[in-house]
């Protein structure tokens, strides 16, 4: 039977705010999307009122779980700093002025034709305990591939990253935080929904990566229209209450520009560094520009900058063609002082892996282009090794109503 927003919303003023009136009368409810019986809205209040309205998010929560029809819901408290008030006191480390957000849906997964590792069921201490990152208990190196714009390359460049580190001996999780655009489950070959265990989801398994995207949790061409602590507290979600341990990096796929997922990432965990991906054109050094200065505001080092797209080889003749033209990128890291990781051609041979879940660094080893991949994943772990990407306390990031 299917469930409209209506009905959700009929019911939730059953539930009280802390002043005793109907939740749906206190003006602090988001749009109630409904899809396929899942069900999502957020509770946004003013941050000194936030432990007071835990209670009630808990209490929404169980309402619509219990309203017929609705298959999974995801209710997100957030807690936002009214202008000309005083600020919240400091969160502890790793802490958060916002109320993650809680999923509730059915269990059990199915994957694409490829064998998985088995998943983790409880918190391990990471392979180096000296190099546990202080935001992600069990997890080491926490890095972001990210771009100004969109259109680069950028998820494809991540998971293949992702796999080049693996391939390193290294325990690699991916977490696709693109939320508007999650691109990872097509990438990787993966299906379903994750295992909830307790309070925490269990990450899906692909070609040795532990992966976790909102992807899974949504339908395909649901679109998410969320403003931003919707945002923010999904991120936070997916890296604080999946079960991640133990890793030695997390490779996360940043959505493009330069706004909230971004300082939502430098808020909840001190990132490591940051790989910042570009075409050569000029178009998309400007934003490769912005994402580099972005990033050194925060206090995220950035690793370096890779060329993508950075030429075409016919695959009839082999000739090279450079559509975007050449170089950009390099001549850019020159000029902003950062490392240059490396170029990746427009290639079919990545498109048609990409596409068919099959990244070409896990299918295609020993191909020229994995080669690439591979080389830039040994530049990254170099750099962390070399203690030049040394994590930095994050920054206390407020956001203003």
């Amino acid at each position: 039977m299917a469930v409209s927003a209506d009905e959700v919303k009929t019911r939730l003023a059953q539930v009280s705010a802390p002043d005793g009136r109907p939740v749906t009368e206190a003006g602090v409810l988001s749009e109630i999307l409904v899809s396929d019986g899942k069900v999502y809205l957020s509770i946004t209040v003013d941050a000194r009122e936030a432990q007071a309205w835990e209670p009630v998010r808990a209490a929404v929560e169980r309402t619509v779980r219990a309203t017929p029809g609705v298959t999974s819901a995801l209710v997100a408290l957030t807690a936002e700093r009214k202008a000309g008030t005083s600020s919240p006191a400091p969160a502890p480390a790793g802490g958060s002025s916002t109320t993650p957000v809680r999923v509730s849906g059915q269990g059990g997964h199915s994957h694409a034709g490829h064998s998985h590792a088995g998943h983790t069921h409880a918190p391990q201490p990471p392979a180096d305990p000296q190099k546990e990152s202080r935001g992600l208990p069990g997890v080491g190196s926490i890095i972001a591939v990210a771009s100004g714009k969109g259109g680069v390359g950028k998820s494809t460049l991540a998971a293949n990253l992702a796999l080049g580190l693996s391939a390193l001996g290294l325990k690699v999780g991916l977490l696709d935080a693109d939320i508007y655009g999650p691109s990872v489950p097509r990438l990787m070959g993966l299906k379903g929904k994750p295992d909830v265990e307790g309070r925490m989801l269990q990450p899906m398994h692909s070609w040795g990566l532990k992966v976790m995207s909102i992807g899974f949790l949504v339908e395909e061409e649901t679109p998410m229209i969320w403003r931003g602590p919707m945002v923010m507290s999904a991120i936070s979600q997916m890296l604080k209450e999946v079960a991640w341990a133990p890793l030695d990096i997390l490779v996360v796929d940043m959505p493009p520009g330069t706004g909230d997922a971004q300082l939502t990432m430098a808020q909840q965990v001190p990132l490591a560094g940051a790989v910042i991906v570009s075409t050569p054109q000029d178009l998309a050094l400007i934003d490769a520009r912005r994402g580099v200065a972005m990033f050194q505001k925060v206090n995220v080092p950035v690793l370096g900058v890779v060329e993508n797209m950075s030429y075409f080889l016919c695959p009839h003749c082999g000739t090279r063609s450079d559509v975007f033209g050449h170089g950009g990128a390099r001549h850019e890291a020159q000029r902003l002082g950062v490392p240059f990781l490396g170029e990746v051609p427009l290639q079919m041979a990545i498109r048609e892996t990409s596409d068919a879940g099959r990244p070409i660094v896990a299918t295609q080893p020993d191909s020229p282009e994995a080669r690439i991949y591979r080389d830039i994943a040994a530049a990254v772990r170099a750099t962390l090794e070399g203690g030049r990407a040394t994590a930095r306390p994050a920054p206390r990031i407020v956001v203003e109503s």
